[in-house]
C-alpha cells in the first residue's frame, strides 16, 4: 500500500471547494462536509476523553481505551460512508456492541430518578461533551439523509446510540472515580 497522504496540502480547496472520496467536488458549505466536520469534532472529542482516562488512576483504564479507540475507528468508518456516497462500511455489530455494553454498564448504575447535570470529574465531563456533540452529528446525518438518500440507516442509528452509550459513560466514569452525580434540582432559581 503507497502513502495515503504524502502530500497534505493540495491548494484544490483555495477557491473554497473540497473532494469527497469519490472524486467528485462539494462546497465546503455543504451539508455533506458539515457533517463530516462533526464526526470529525465527535472523534476528535472522543480522543480526549481517551487520553483524559489514560492519565488518570482508574483501574480498568484501559478497557476503556479499548471501547473508546473501538467507538474512534466507527466514527472513522462512518466519516467514510458520509465522503464516499453510496459506500458502505458500519456494520449492525457496531450497534449490538453499543447496546450491549450500555446494558452492561447500567447494571452498575443507581436508577435515575432525576435528570443529571452534564458535570462531574474531567473525565465525565468530557463524555458529556462528546454526548452533546454526537447528538448534533446526529441531526445533521438525519438532515443528510433527508436531501439525499444514500446514508445508511446503521450510520444514523450508530450515532443515536453511541450519544446513549456517552451518557452511560459518563455516569460510570464519575461513580469509578468516586464522585457523584450532580442532579437537575427543578425550580432551583425559585430559592435563589
Amino acid at each position: 500500500m503507497g502513502h495515503r497522504l504524502s502530500k497534505i496540502y493540495t491548494r484544490t480547496g483555495d477557491s473554497g471547494t473540497t473532494g469527497l472520496g469519490d472524486g467528485s467536488r462539494v462546497n465546503k458549505d455543504d451539508l455533506r462536509i458539515h457533517t463530516l466536520g462533526e464526526i470529525d469534532e465527535l472523534n476528535a472529542i472522543i480522543g480526549v476523553l481517551r487520553a483524559q482516562i489514560q492519565n488518570s488512576p482508574m483501574k480498568d483504564s484501559s478497557n476503556w481505551d479499548e471501547r473508546l479507540s473501538l467507538i474512534q475507528h466507527w466514527l472513522f468508518d462512518l466519516g467514510g460512508e458520509v465522503c464516499i456516497p453510496n459506500y458502505t462500511l458500519l456494520k449492525a455489530t457496531s450497534i449490538d456492541y453499543l447496546e450491549q455494553d450500555i446494558d452492561r454498564m447500567n447494571e452498575s448504575l443507581p436508577m435515575l430518578k432525576e435528570f443529571i447535570l452534564p458535570s462531574g470529574n474531567l473525565a465525565c465531563s468530557y463524555a458529556h461533551q462528546a454526548r452533546a456533540v454526537c447528538r448534533r452529528a446526529e441531526r445533521s446525518l438525519f438532515s443528510l439523509q433527508q436531501r439525499d438518500q444514500n446514508i445508511q440507516n446503521n450510520a444514523l442509528q450508530l450515532l443515536n446510540r453511541l450519544s446513549d452509550w456517552l451518557f452511560v459513560a459518563s455516569r460510570c466514569l464519575q461513580t469509578q472515580q468516586g464522585g457523584i452525580e450532580v442532579l437537575w434540582q427543578k425550580n432551583i432559581s425559585d430559592t435563589h
